[in-house]
């Protein structure tokens, strides 16, 4: 079915494929690309291998570069799949980020909408207890970490506008700023600058709509995706809607880059899907962190509290960073009038499309 709808082409065909692969029973995903079998489509990709010492690699909490597996997509230069090049334990890390430190102000999340400042302030506190006695059932209440869709860091992504503007930046978290610069010198793109990132939480009825991701100033910089937890199915389709897309699982640790002709094309997560392993985490999260960390690693160590925490969570969620450089080097935003600092959120929660609610506009992530 899904080879049917990619072959009519036609009007907004990656629309057609999106609503596919977004079905529930939609169980026949053998034209999924799955780069751990890769198929004729894949190819190996070359990497950077001298620009990341195997020093500055394992302070990122990753291999080194020459062990990584990365692939490349035909028909879509510039596109790069790394699959899980992580550590034993150091996914642990960042995850744990992502629940814990980076939804802390003066970071900004989609709960500000609808909350009180003093209401948001620690997400984490107000939510580990009631995660980690959480049972499996669907009428429980829903913590706030569970109620958590976005975060932006650094450069603040507006998303009335779909612009960044100078007037509302906080500082990019070192560690993350670290391991990203780390991926895009490996793949070729040395003095890569961590400026923005918007995070992302899914659960098993998410989603995520069709777009582009434009707002920077500067393309000629790479996108940078990097997913923990549950898996997904990706679409990856051209600089129009009319082109159908293709479709890819991406699981726990893997990291796509998106670069040159990739970087501008149109692209969705229509489902989550529950790890393929069968279990309740995969494998990979499941290994614990070496206790000899190098000196001046940006990896911590994690609590098993707090692990126990993050482990809950990601049994029915999935975690996605994307990492971008707003401005070329020198370059400065164009000069706004009307505008302040506070315009940064939008007036919806609008960037994601929900199978128990109602349809949103998709919006940039």
């Amino acid at each position: 079915a899904a080879a049917a709808l990619t072959r009519e082409g036609g009007e907004d065909a990656f629309r057609r494929l999106f609503r596919f692969y977004r079905q529930r029973d939609a169980s026949d995903l053998r034209g999924v690309v799955d780069f751990s079998a890769p198929g004729a489509q894949v190819f190996r990709s070359q990497l950077s291998i001298s620009s990341v010492s195997d020093q500055d690699a394992y302070r990122a909490g990753l291999r080194p570069v020459r062990q990584w597996k990365a692939y490349g997509l035909s028909g879509y230069p510039g596109f790069i799949f790394i699959a899980n090049p992580f550590l034993p334990g150091c996914q642990r890390h960042w995850v744990k980020q992502c629940l814990k430190l980076y939804p802390e102000k003066p970071n900004v999340c989609n709960l500000d909408l609808h909350m009180a400042p003093e209401k948001t302030t620690d997400l984490w506190g107000q939510s580990k207890e009631q995660l980690r006695r959480k049972g499996s059932s669907k009428w429980e209440p829903r913590s706030l970490l569970e109620k958590l869709r976005w975060v932006t860091l650094g450069y603040h992504y507006n998303w009335d506008t779909k612009k960044y503007s100078a007037n509302h930046h906080t500082p990019f978290p070192s560690d993350l700023a670290f391991l990203s610069e780390q991926v895009a010198a490996a793949c070729g793109f040395w003095g890569f600058q961590a400026q923005a990132g918007i995070l992302n939480y899914y659960h098993f009825d998410s989603s995520l709509g069709i777009h582009v991701d434009e707002s920077e100033l500067d393309h000629s910089r790479p996108l940078l995706s990097f997913s923990f937890g549950q898996s997904s199915i990706f679409l990856l389709g051209g600089p129009k809607r009319e082109e159908a897309p293709t479709a890819m699982f991406m699981h726990s640790g893997d990291i796509m880059v998106m670069s040159g002709f990739s970087r501008l094309l149109y692209h969705a997560v229509p489902r989550v899907l529950p790890n393929p392993e069968g279990t309740a985490l995969p494998s990979c999260l499941n290994q614990a962190l070496s206790s000899d960390l190098p000196v001046g690693s940006v990896i911590e160590h994690s609590s098993d509290e707090d692990w126990q925490v993050c482990a809950k969570y990601l049994q029915s969620s999935r975690i996605n960073m994307t990492i971008r450089q707003v401005l070329a080097e020198g370059q400065k935003f164009p000069e706004e009038s009307g505008t302040n600092g506070k315009g940064q959120t939008p007036s919806e929660d609008s960037h994601r499309e929900n199978s128990k609610a109602k349809r949103h506009k998709p919006n940039t992530v």
